[in-house]
């Protein structure tokens, strides 16, 4: 394919995920940062755009780039609305700016420059066109280019960073070339990026011992959790629970007539996916509970598992959704060593696939009519991609407000495709990542790889199905570390509680599981207990409310201290307002001392320049004068410091 008289060359522009097949994600008001290589023969200037525009508009807006390095350009736009964008770039050989590079080298080597500025003339009068507001300087520069009594005049104004602007605003882009692909980004509210989450069980908040849990109960619970700073409550599944196969206390397979199941096994002849366990309420308990979390500001996300119990009405009325054996049976969920045997997966290669999908929609826009705009997703990752793309985009058309978390402890690249198809957030290794080096690498990953544009972690530092090794021996400055960094070093976290902040750890012995989980049964728990790990989750929470810096994942930088026991990153607002520093004792028993660099060049200011360091959890402050300051944590007291930067 001959390529005529353009002569810019475009390669890789970022974001570009799986070659325009999958959006980058922002939210509303963030930027996009674009970047690409451009090339070109010779020694020519290049000029370039990003082209975007929203949704179906007609005609595209424009953004400058600039070059950065070594050919690299750069540029960025807003993104205004909720929804899609698409953006491409051009480029093209700028001949006015050319032309005005050539005379600046040669006026600094005292040439005469005559000729030069005749030539000119052609690009001034094609900017009088565009730049209207300065008809009357160009037309000036006009004369002045051509009459030699005014050549001082003239040269100066050649050079000049007037006229330079005025090139550059108003490019002719001749010639110009358009990179081959427009690139989708899809935009969602703010809720996406910046959420704390907070998950129980609503069986379990019953005032009396022994009794079950009600929507009704729920409405007392709902203070206690906005008390402690989270915006987001996660109940488990709220339907119908199956009798066959029913597993009992600590996932036995021999229940007692008592024993309450396991929420995920959904379905009995009482209803399914679109129906509520009569022990909790009814709808209009549920809407209650919605309605008053709304006014404390949380919003309520429910699980959404596709997976049925035996009894699910499914099962009869749609038995090509289940894959049947020759005896007569379906094969029970595994997952290896992990037997389900009170659930039944789909059977997504059913013929029927199309009516199975539609139907699955349905159950997402059925609690969405009842308020509901946050689902997080049972085991995504065991249902094709290709359905989750098609169901995301189905609910986003509906409403645009809707989120998914991806439950996906799985393989990094399963992990990733299913952001890229369409997730708001994903689960992550935060669980298992303790050590200085594993951090630190973990999030390098994450926010300065390929990542950055489509994955927002959400940090849990435990689940109802995961209680961490780290965690078992119920050590509590390990507790308030974990929670610490979790809500500091992501912008999105959630923790699984009462269990957390009461440091219910008991392990069901050699797993990483809970003993006498709430999986398995209904659990009493005194909501007005409190204690130090309580008090500075309600802490750290507020402070992440009002500062912005901890809106958001991909701004950290990490601090240089020769102590592997103690972890320091900086992190700053997009608009430079909100700078904070943490360091973190990452050893629970022992007191550790360092010395930590701010990066002040970050902010703009010299090594020299004395820093304020206010410390937002003991109030207490400290002067900085040095490149270098000394930090000591004893994980007695408090084993961090979350220092607002001030100056």
């Amino acid at each position: 394919m001959k390529s005529g008289q353009t002569r810019v060359v475009i390669e890789n522009v970022q974001p570009e995920i799986n070659h325009g097949k999958h959006a980058a994600k922002r939210v509303v008001g963030q930027k996009l940062q674009v970047t690409a290589d451009f090339m070109a023969d010779g020694h020519d200037v290049i000029n370039a755009h990003i082209k975007y525009k929203y949704g179906n508009a007609r005609s595209w807006k424009y953004a400058p780039m600039e070059l950065i390095n070594n050919d690299l350009w750069g540029g960025e736009f807003v993104v205004e609305k909720q929804g899609h964008y698409t953006f491409t770039v051009e480029a093209w050989i700028d001949y006015p700016l050319t032309w005005q590079h050539n005379i600046e080298r040669k006026i600094a080597d005292n040439q005469h420059v005559n000729v030069e500025l005749l030539d000119g003339i052609q690009y001034l009068e094609t900017a009088i066109k565009k730049a209207k507001d300065e008809k009357d300087y160009l037309n000036g520069l006009i004369e002045a280019f051509k009459n030699p009594d005014q050549y001082e005049y003239a040269i100066s104004e050649a050079q000049s960073k007037r006229l330079h602007d005025i090139f550059h605003a108003n490019p002719t882009k001749e010639f110009k070339t358009v990179y081959d692909l427009e690139l989708p980004v899809y935009v969602d509210r703010k809720k996406a990026l910046f959420s704390t989450w907070y998950e129980f069980f609503p069986r379990s908040t019953a005032k009396e011992e022994g009794e079950h849990g009600t929507f009704q109960d729920c409405l007392d619970v709902l203070p206690y959790v906005k008390e402690m700073g989270f915006d987001v409550i996660y109940f488990p599944p709220i339907h119908p629970i199956g009798t066959a196969h029913r597993k009992g206390k600590n996932n036995t397979t021999t229940p007692t007539p008592d024993d309450v199941g396991v929420p995920w096994a959904i379905g009995n002849k009482e209803g399914g996916h679109k129906d509520i366990l009569p022990e909790l309420g009814g709808f209009d308990d549920f809407k209650a509970v919605v309605k008053k979390a709304n006014e404390l500001g949380i919003e309520i996300a429910l699980d959404f598992a596709l997976q049925c119990s035996p009894d699910h009405p499914y099962v009869k009325e749609n038995p090509s959704w289940f894959k049947w054996r020759p005896d007569g049976s379906v094969q029970y969920a595994e997952n290896p060593p992990k037997k389900y045997q009170d659930i039944y997966p789909i059977y997504f290669e059913s013929k029927d696939w199309e009516n199975m999908w539609d139907e699955f929609v349905s159950i997402v826009l059925f609690w969405n009519d009842l308020g509901i705009k946050i689902f997080r997703v049972d085991n995504p990752h065991t249902k094709p991609f290709g359905f989750w793309e098609y169901l995301i985009a189905e609910v986003k058309k509906v409403d645009q407000d809707v989120l998914f978390l991806s439950e996906a402890f799985t393989k990094p690249k399963t992990m990733q495709r299913l952001a890229k198809v369409g997730f708001s957030q994903g689960y992550t290794y935060y669980t298992w990542r303790n050590n200085k080096h594993e951090l630190i690498e973990y999030m390098t990953e994450l926010t300065q790889g390929p990542q950055k544009d489509y994955f927002r972690p959400n940090f849990w530092p435990n689940t109802p199905d995961i209680n961490p090794w780290i965690l078992q021996g119920g050590n509590e400055n390990l507790y308030i570390t974990r929670h610490m960094m979790a809500a500091t070093l992501s912008s999105n976290f959630g923790m699984y509680g009462p269990v957390y902040e009461q440091i219910d750890f008991t392990p069901f012995i050699g797993k990483e599981e809970y003993y006498n989980s709430e999986k398995y049964e209904v659990r009493h728990w005194d909501w007005a207990k409190t204690n130090k790990l309580k008090q500075l989750i309600t802490r750290v929470n507020q402070i992440r409310n009002e500062h912005t810096a901890f809106h958001f994942t991909n701004n950290i930088d990490f601090c240089h201290m020769d102590n592997d026991q103690l972890l320091a990153y900086f992190k700053q607002s997009e608009d430079g307002e909100s700078n904070i520093l943490c360091v973190v004792n990452l050893d629970p028993y022992n007191k550790h001392y360092g010395w930590v660099n701010v990066p002040r060049q970050k902010m703009g200011l010299n090594n020299d320049q004395p820093l304020r360091m206010m410390d937002l959890i003991t109030g207490n402050s400290y002067i900085w004068h040095d490149e270098w300051n000394y930090v000591e944590l004893d994980p007695y007291q408090v084993p961090y410091h979350i220092f607002s930067v001030q100056y």
